[in-house]
């Protein structure tokens, strides 16, 4: 089949980018032509603009605009840099439509052609953000006619707020089949009437290890490390780093720009960089969802800690499902007494090899029908 997909695309995140790699891989291994859309909504399409005002006190004065602007330049050329890397990334492993698609009436008026539509994955339903209140990752552009369905769509959040379920409810009701990646999902469709959604897994896991380890860069470190995977700048991560570090002799490394604590800093890196710092890592400290998804996947040794309640459901489900809970660090009594112990990885593997197989039986029947 030629098969479509739409998600959050270029949005420079390392998780992001290795999701949408792998349903796209998964699809062709399966013997089906994919690319994703290349679909850049206003939302997603500022992030690197050197001139964009994105403070609105400042849009009517154009002094005080230009004094913002450059006082963020020297930033945002910072962070241009970085962006190259995932560019790099993208041009050669994630196919992509010629055309930009800016809104969802651009889609409809000139539909990319498909057998089949797939919306998903990571946190396309999420309406904390704009990208959960676009119909555009609800396929609301393909005509009825079109095989629709989701796979592994996020809604990040365990309750939808009342004002967007109607909208979520007659979006949801277009889709074919329907496939959400946290069971707090699940109840979410369950309540809206959706009886006969499944929960999946992330795309990341549909591919084996050794298809990861030929993606990674290949690069080595002289050290053992630490790999710290943060993005609150946390410092319940920054005390377990050091403690660590101090009990085992291990370099600490990360991606994160803002970690000032760290040995080595990988930031201007891409998302190669990142499977092979998980891979190679002698512990994993993060609050990603993807860094623990690579952390079981090449079964290191981690700890997971909260984020906002926003998206905390992700982490909590994925080590649920696979009985691996304890890895969730609550709160500084946690982190004194954390010991470190070798995890067991065989239980928690079986239970995660039943998981791959009836997500990817979910996938491959709905595109059979």
């Amino acid at each position: 089949m030629k098969i479509k997909t739409i998600t959050c695309h270029e949005v420079y995140n390392h998780g992001a980018s290795l999701q949408e790699y792998a349903l796209l891989t998964y699809l062709e291994q399966q013997g089906h032509t994919a690319e994703t859309i290349h679909y850049k909504p206003h939302f997603l399409s500022n992030h690197f603009r050197l001139w964009y005002t994105n403070n609105p006190k400042f849009d009517k004065n154009i002094v005080l605009r230009l004094i913002y602007n450059t006082l963020k330049l020297p930033k945002r050329l910072i962070k241009r840099k970085r962006k190259k890397t995932f560019d790099v990334f993208s041009d050669k492993y994630i196919k992509t439509t010629a055309k930009v698609y800016k809104t969802n009436e651009d889609l409809k008026k000139d539909l990319p052609e498909a057998d089949a539509y797939i919306c998903g994955s990571d946190q396309i339903w999420n309406s904390f953000f704009e990208n959960g209140k676009d119909p555009a990752f609800y396929l609301d552009f393909v005509p009825d006619t079109k095989l629709k369905l989701s796979y592994a769509a996020s809604f990040a959040i365990d309750k939808l707020e009342e004002d967007i379920k109607p909208f979520v409810k007659e979006k949801v009701s277009r889709l074919d089949h329907v496939a959400v990646r946290e069971s707090s999902g699940k109840l979410i469709l369950e309540e809206l009437g959706f009886t006969n959604a499944h929960q999946v897994l992330d795309p990341v896991f549909l591919l084996d290890p050794n298809s990861w380890s030929k993606l990674e860069d290949g690069s080595k470190e002289d050290n053992k490390y630490i790999f710290i995977y943060d993005f609150d700048s946390n410092p319940l991560i920054k005390q377990m780093a050091l403690k660590l570090k101090k009990e085992n002799g291990w370099d600490i490394i990360t991606v994160n720009e803002l970690i000032n604590y760290a040995d080595k800093n990988y930031f201007f890196k891409g998302p190669d960089k990142f499977l092979s710092l998980i891979k190679n890592a002698s512990f994993v400290i993060s609050n990603s969802f993807h860094a623990v998804a690579f952390s079981i996947i090449f079964q290191k040794d981690f700890v997971v800690f909260n984020r906002s309640y926003k998206i905390n459901t992700r982490m909590r489900d994925m080590l649920g499902s696979i009985g691996l809970d304890q890895l969730l660090i609550l709160d500084e009594k946690m982190v004194q007494n954390h010991k470190t112990n070798a995890i067991n990885f065989s239980e928690a593997q079986e239970k995660l090899d039943v998981l791959i197989n009836s997500s990817k039986t979910y996938l491959n029947n709905a595109l059979k029908q």
